[in-house]
């Protein structure tokens, strides 16, 4: 195993452990397959070695999750006959690095078969994912079950990038979120790319006076226009999520506050006080918001659900 792969989990093994809820513990698998973290950790820096995207994919994967119905590897299901799955909702399409998971669980299943649910893989690789972008690292409760149920509508429950701030308050108390986990959480657009389509209501029509966004920096706005033109055809035309995206920091918040935040859902955290203050908050500390996205993806990782353990993560058993 690589130097860094032992490192995310030596760091993991001594990091304080958090009190849970939700029937979860984090020694679940320690007499059924003690070796699970090790192999998983291992597939997730493979991967990442030969695409620097991987992270970024599995960390959004796992919020995707964990919104609809709980952390139950619902947005894992493959699509049927008669039913499209949470992975083809449009919020969704744009989910990635599934083979990722695919191969974890092969691996999983190699050292022991039946044990370990696809949900529980998923959050780990989130947490690896974190630590391999130089992000905190934790010690992750695990015993979640996999769901049966992934339907595509039910995406329309995922929080939208155009959200205003009460919007998401609403999102994110119904799943029993906090403001304060809302703001640390958004921590987590550190990494990644986003697409035209995510942030054209900002640059184009914007409202009956303005084209563009107010709340944007006019040569931020400018460089937007650039790459997502009002009659954009290329399919994959977008911007990188922040200047170090492939890089866990507190760069998303800086920016905020420089208003070169890409989202309305980003920019919309300034226009209360409390959530502002934890906007510049975590701009000036990055331990502070290292701290607080650790306990906010805790807390959101122990929204449960599912009935059983896959033996493939695309299809219910």
């Amino acid at each position: 195993m690589s130097s860094k792969c032992t490192l995310i989990l030596s760091s993991v093994l001594h990091f304080s452990a958090f009190s849970q809820g939700s029937g979860l513990s984090l020694n679940y698998y320690t007499k059924t397959c003690p070796d699970v973290e090790y192999v998983i950790a291992q597939v997730v820096w493979e991967a990442t070695m030969k695409d620097k995207t991987v992270p970024a994919a599995l960390l959004r994967m796992h919020f995707h999750d964990c919104f609809i119905r709980g952390c139950d590897g619902s947005v894992l299901l493959n699509s049927k006959r008669g039913n499209k799955a949470e992975k083809d909702g449009p919020p969704n399409v744009s989910l990635h690095a599934f083979y990722v998971i695919d191969s974890a669980k092969k691996a999983v299943e190699a050292i022991c078969p039946g044990i370990v649910s696809c949900a529980d893989i998923l959050a780990l690789a989130a947490r690896d994912s974190v630590v391999l972008t130089e992000g905190p690292t934790w010690e992750v409760p695990k015993g979640r079950k996999d769901e049966k149920i992934s339907q595509a509508r039910e995406t329309r429950q995922l929080p939208a990038p155009t959200f205003n701030i009460s919007q998401l308050q609403q999102s994110f108390s119904q799943r029993g979120l906090s403001m304060e986990d809302l703001v640390a959480l958004s921590g987590g657009h550190t990494l990644g790319f986003s697409h035209c389509s995510s942030f054209q209501n900002r640059i184009h029509n914007f409202n009956s006076t303005h084209d563009i966004d107010p709340t944007l920096h006019p040569s931020f706005a400018a460089s937007l226009k650039s790459i997502c033109p009002i009659n954009n055809k290329a399919k994959n035309a977008g911007t990188k999520m922040d200047p170090s995206s492939t890089t866990f920091d507190n760069t998303y918040y800086k920016l905020i506050l420089q208003k070169k935040s890409l989202f309305s859902s980003d920019q919309a955290l300034l226009t209360i006080r409390k959530t502002k203050d934890l906007v510049s908050k975590y701009a000036s500390s990055k331990k502070a918001f290292n701290t607080a996205f650790v306990n906010s993806m805790i807390k959101m990782s122990s929204i449960t659900g599912g009935q059983e353990v896959r033996k493939d993560c695309r299809v219910v058993n």
